[in-house]
């Protein structure tokens, strides 16, 4: 490639090459090849989107694509285990968990034999090209098997049972693999697809313990996967605020378990009535010896007499639906280990298709596996330090950072627990700006117990502006305080602002008003956590340094908003978790990737309103009774507001009325099943998301529920785009059999072609082949529980804050304890990238997946050219439509 770059990763050892996505592909020019692809060892979550995204990218080059079932197995055992992928085939599994494509451990393919009765099944397909998708063992042995392949061809042609022409055309095999793996423990890769996932279900399960555990104070010990890993366990007691964590790269030191139980003892004494010991399954003393979760629990109830329960979450990690995250991580890798295919020469090397930051690059397979393999080989020598080292940056900062922030109090030298004596003596202020997010909370957190540690006060600005102004007038509590160590326990798993925000820049209020009040508070450095109002207000306050004094301070702005639209930075916090309220909303309804929504067929299916004579109870009406008060659980300041339709209407932005179909959100969706007349409606969803001016979410939530089109501001769209859009989704569910579609449009897209627009024009076009439903999202992607990612993402970030402030201060401090002026270079450069206007950046990375989910949503009349079996047209009456 003339473009490509290349350079180090982990250990500046492992060389990496910039994948092709976002590059102009043409259609149908890989046609004559053949390509098979299969999964193999355990599975993880994410696992089908990544099967789907490599059949449908195959498809749009022209590809012959193969299923090969059961992994190794089914490609030992040929016959129907091997069998032709077609574009439909693909559709309705990239929601569901594990493998649709089995995998399993195969003895067989170990030995020379079972290898020569594979490559005598492939060759019959004419497959020269396999995506393995599996763990290091599978991408070993697909290693092994490229390099015998020439010796195993003729071995075929020696005995007969392969042609000239077979040898020939069959001359070489080219691997590319995608590491499957919830423990995340690949080298050459920040993350493994299913690990997102596998954390959720952790975290989910940590959360809902929490509550039990508190009630009767109460000591729980989760054991979760990693024999040889502790990803899943670090990051999940990161994100849990767990008070122990035991993983295999970093054993206790000897007496740890004095330690523990000293530590859990302080804590009750604290007041705190919980205590959580997340292990991992491999972890170990600092001996080798095996550590395991019955032992922590004796250790505890013996020594404590703490009522203690133990519990194994085992392949419930495993299990469940894709997270956001897993299924564009599958569908980015699925789609890229075809390109890399395509681009393979006979003498190319296997790689890897591996995500560094927000990229995809190709990696070699043998040098991953051998530093993968060298993690191991330090734990076994009792090398611990080198085995972290070995896992990478991301592991060791992420271990770092829960050892400070796991601590019972900061350093008596630097601080005391309240935080108004502090050795520096010197203040650092945090503040939140702009809508709530998920992950603000966390960054709060970190923020605090960092920077106590170091021996700086921290202030909290309660309700942005308005406190840091007129808090002393507006709230009887004091809006400016000092934020002690115990003072931020369990704000990690908390969702909105706990601080409290507001939606204005500090311009607004008077930037004399803002730098009296900072000057007044004697405040040395200020962290703001928020969207653009927060970005903006930053922006404005240090190009203000040179007539006020007070903003001559290191200011740092952690975005933090689920548009994802702050310059500067390619993630937000927040977004994650509103992506994935947005595929939650998603139900498995037979033949399609997502099914938002479920209109009135509801009613249809049951009768929620219990109001049929001669019955107590229909059917339906606990499951409305439970959704209504799911929705009550939400509302602050209330146990239960079953029938307030006005609170409901508080959480959710839009309405639910009788015989309406507004604003359905995912408080009132049903699954349909596969044997209800309703569920074999052709129906195409018209969902609006948020996001203001940038599209992010709705892209990103394109790529995870396999929609047909998202349309955003950045990418401008006219009536013929539409127009070609109900011919695609027409041609797709009339030839196809695909019984939904789904358009997604951003709130600003288009200020002419609005979502009841776009859901009358396809309303109309779309008689007779389908009837159209919208959906506004609102408020419900906000979400209530923050994410893993944004967690971990929120408590990493403000380290670095703590750090960069710190830092700062100390280097412009002059003699006489004022802050020296600081530079305007950068305020400069952001100003330059900024589209103040709508409040986005000018170029933006995720833009670049855009051709991506056209593809994958079969924009391409060459992907109709084979592919299903044309149906009868049936008139679809539906009474809403009229």
């Amino acid at each position: 490639m003339e473009d490509h770059r290349e350079r180090l990763l982990r250990k500046d050892s492992i060389w990496i090459e910039t994948g092709r996505e976002g590059q102009e592909l043409d259609a149908g020019s890989a046609t004559g090849k053949s390509l098979g692809v299969f999964t193999s060892g355990g599975d993880s979550q994410g696992m089908n989107s990544a099967v789907r995204a490599v059949v449908r990218m195959g498809s749009f080059l022209g590809c012959k694509v193969y299923y090969i079932k059961e992994g190794y197995q089914g490609m030992v055992d040929g016959g129907d285990h091997i069998a032709e992928a077609s574009w439909a085939s693909s559709s309705g599994i990239m929601q569901k968990g594990g493998t649709v494509i089995g995998s399993a451990r195969c003895a067989d393919f170990r030995q020379r034999a079972g290898r020569l009765k594979a490559a005598k099944n492939l060759i019959d397909k004419n497959i020269t090209n396999l995506v393995v998708i599996g763990g290091d063992g599978s991408l070993t042995g697909a290693n092994l098997f490229r390099q015998e392949w020439n010796s195993l061809l003729d071995e075929l042609k020696a005995t007969d049972r392969i042609t000239d022409e077979q040898r020939k055309n069959c001359s070489h095999i080219n691997i590319v693999g995608m590491v499957g793996s919830i423990d995340n423990d690949f080298c050459g890769t920040d993350m493994t697809i299913g690990t997102d996932s596998a954390l959720h279900r952790i975290i989910e399960s940590v959360d809902s313990i929490s509550t039990t555990a508190s009630s009767h104070q109460r000591a729980f010990v989760l054991e979760v996967m990693g024999r040889h890993c502790g990803y899943l366990a670090l990051v999940a007691a990161l994100a849990t605020e767990a008070d122990w964590v035991l993983i295999p790269e970093c054993p206790p030191d000897h007496g740890w378990e004095k330690t523990l139980c000293k530590k859990l003892s302080a804590e009750r004494e604290m007041g705190l009535r919980l205590n959580i010991v997340i292990i991992a399954e491999g972890a170990i003393d600092i001996d080798g010896n095996p550590i395991t979760a019955n032992m922590v629990k004796d250790l505890i109830t013996n020594e404590l007499k703490y009522d203690t329960r133990v519990t194994v979450l085992g392949h419930v990690q495993r299990g469940g639906k894709p997270t956001a995250f897993d299924r564009i991580l599958g569908a980015r890798m699925g789609a890229e280990a075809v390109l890399a295919l395509m681009d393979a020469k006979p003498d190319t090397p296997a790689c890897v298709v591996s995500l560094d930051g927000n990229q995809t690059v190709r990696v070699p397979l043998m040098e991953c596996v051998e530093r993968t393999k060298s993690v191991q080989e330090a734990m076994n020598k009792k090398n611990f330090q080198e085995a972290v080292k070995l896992r990478g940056k991301s592991f060791q900062n992420n271990l770092a950072t829960y050892l400070r922030l796991s601590k019972l109090r900061p350093p008596k030298v630097m601080c005391d627990p309240t935080g108004q004596v502090c050795s520096s003596g010197k203040k650092l202020a945090v503040m939140n700006i702009g809508a709530p997010a998920c992950g603000a909370n966390a960054a709060v957190r970190s923020f605090v117990r960092f920077a106590l540690t170091k021996g700086y006060t921290v202030l909290g600005i309660h309700d942005s502006f308005d406190g840091l102004l007129y808090g002393d007038i507006l709230r009887a509590v004091e809006p400016v305080k000092p934020i002690g160590w115990t003072d931020v326990h369990g704000w990690t798993s908390q969702g909105g602002s706990l601080l409290g925000t507001k939606k204005c820049t500090a311009a607004r209020y008077g930037l004399d008003k803002v730098a009296e009040k900072l000057k007044e508070h004697d405040i040395s450095g200020l962290l703001i956590i928020g969207g653009f109002e927060a970005y903006h207000s930053a922006l404005q306050m240090a190009e203000a340094r040179s007539k006020y004094d007070a903003f001559c301070i290191p200011m740092v702005v952690i975005p933090c908003t689920i548009s994802n639209n702050v310059p500067g930075t390619d993630f937000s916090l927040g977004a994650d978790t509103a992506l994935n309220e947005i595929a939650d909303v998603s139900n498995n309804v037979p033949g399609t990737d997502f099914s938002l929504g479920a209109d009135r067929a509801l009613n249809e299916i049951a009768d929620v309103s219990n109001n049929v004579p001669g019955t107590d109870f229909s059917l339906g009406a606990d499951t409305a009774l439970n959704e209504i008060a799911d929705v009550s659980n939400n509302v602050p300041g209330t146990e239960f507001s079953l029938g307030a339709d006005t609170a409901l209407n508080e959480i959710v932005d839009g309405r639910l009325q009788k015989g309406e179909d507004k604003a359905l959100t995912k408080y009132s969706i049903s699954v349909i099943e596969s044997n209800n007349p309703t569920g074999t409606k052709r129906r195409v969803f018209i969902v609006e998301v948020m996001g203001g001016y940038c599209g992010y979410l709705a892209t990103m939530a394109g790529l995870a529920g396999g929609a047909d089109a998202a349309y955003i501001y950045e990418d401008p769209f006219n009536i013929t785009n539409l127009r070609d859009d109900v011919v695609h989704l027409k041609n797709k569910i009339i030839q196809l059999g695909v019984q939904r579609g789904l358009i997604l449009r951003n709130e600003n897209a288009n200020a002419n072609y609005t979502t009841d627009f776009i859901h009358q024009m396809f309303s109309e076009e779309g008689k007779g082949s389908f009837t159209c439903r919208k959906n506004v999202l609102g408020h419900m992607q906000q979400g209530g529980v923050p994410s893993p990612f944004d967690r971990n993402y929120g408590t990493k970030m403000a380290s670095k804050a703590v750090d960069y402030m710190i830092t700062k201060v100390e280097e412009n401090t002059t003699e006489d304890g004022k802050m020296k002026s600081c530079t305007k270079r950068f305020c400069k450069e952001l100003r330059g990238i900024t589209d103040f206007d709508k409040r986005i950046q000018h170029d933006q990375w995720w833009l670049r997946l855009r051709p991506l989910l056209r593809i994958l949503a079969k924009h391409s009349e060459v992907a109709y050219q084979t592919e299903g079996v044309p149906l009868g047209v049936d008139e679809v009456e539906d009474e809403d439509n009229a």
